[in-house]
């Protein structure tokens, strides 16, 4: 069978020299590439900003480490359009990337039932509209997010009665409003991952003493934990909200809310971290799971 493409970056592939966090592109491939290993499949690293790439010579794309896309949304959509072209499969689907990759997406899901927090949709942070959004979400604190983004990137936090960020700290486009829950500064955000469906492993990213960020690079602690109450059952359904759709893979980032319920931070659909050495079963569960995952949407398409 022809090698399956994961796209990486040249930011993170290989890992800059300077960076201090562990080489973690290169960890989660080598577990993938040993899972696919029995199926007769190599994985390949293909930085995704570079044209001339034959995607018709591989069997399947997945855009894993694809960690940069927001900002080269237009080039990261040409790619798209180029796999898709190729008529090669693209894992998850085209239709479900693009429409991930811009947060309004909450939007949608909360209007099937999803639970997600309160959320202001804006096309631009101005400061009248961060001030005026106080009001409209009754909350002392927000979190200003860009609709298309990741890693915290140009995220902010602001308190009533601060000032407003100078814009280039802030989303430079259309944005995301919420109030801060402040059980994601103590107890931290809980990530639920999913394979073919299925439920992998669970684990915990607490944001290190006086921060609210739950990436490794701001200082926040993973851990690998069993799914706790509630949480499976508050993932599924915000899976379902979807409308079934078929995912390869997904990752549900869940917060509690007020009164200690579920809720939906993001679903991630596109280049999750996939936390696999943090699975209780050990790292090369979940790889597994994802392999098998793959293989049979590659034996669905005939290939």
């Amino acid at each position: 069978m022809k090698p399956i493409a994961m796209l990486v970056t040249h930011e993170f592939y290989p890992s800059r020299p300077d960076r201090a966090e562990p080489d973690y592109a290169h960890t989660q491939l080598d577990l993938l590439q040993g899972a696919f290993a029995p199926h007769g499949v190599m994985i390949e690293p293909v930085f995704w900003q570079d044209s001339g790439q034959d995607w018709a010579a591989c069997s399947a794309v997945l855009p894993l480490l694809a960690w940069n896309y927001p900002q080269q949304q237009a080039l990261f959509l040409a790619r798209l359009q180029e796999i898709e072209a190729a008529g090669t499969l693209l894992l998850n689907e085209g239709h479900v990337v693009r429409a991930n990759m811009d947060k309004s997406y909450l939007y949608d899901l909360a209007k099937r039932g999803a639970p997600v927090p309160p959320t202001l949709m804006v096309e631009a942070c101005t400061p009248s509209v961060i001030l005026s959004s106080f009001n409209a979400l009754a909350a002392d604190e927000i979190i200003i997010k860009p609709r298309i983004g990741a890693g915290a990137w140009r995220q902010a936090r602001l308190k009533r009665g601060q000032d407003v960020p100078p814009a280039e700290l802030l989303p430079p486009e259309g944005a995301l409003i919420q109030p801060f829950l402040p059980h994601v500064a103590d107890e931290g955000e809980l990530s639920m991952l999913f394979f073919g469906g299925q439920f992998s492993h669970a684990l915990i990213k607490q944001p290190k003493a006086g921060d609210y960020r739950t990436q490794g690079q701001f200082g926040a602690v993973e851990t690998g934990i069993d799914a706790p109450d509630g949480a499976l059952e508050a993932a599924n359904a915000i899976l379902k909200a979807t409308d079934n759709l078929e995912l390869t893979y997904a990752r549900v980032d869940l917060v509690r809310g007020p009164d200690l319920n579920w809720l939906l931070m993001e679903l991630e659909l596109i280049e999750p971290w996939l936390y696999l050495k943090l699975d209780r079963q050990g790292g090369h569960h979940g790889a597994k799971l994802l392999a098998q995952a793959v293989m049979a949407r590659l034996v669905e398409g005939g290939a």
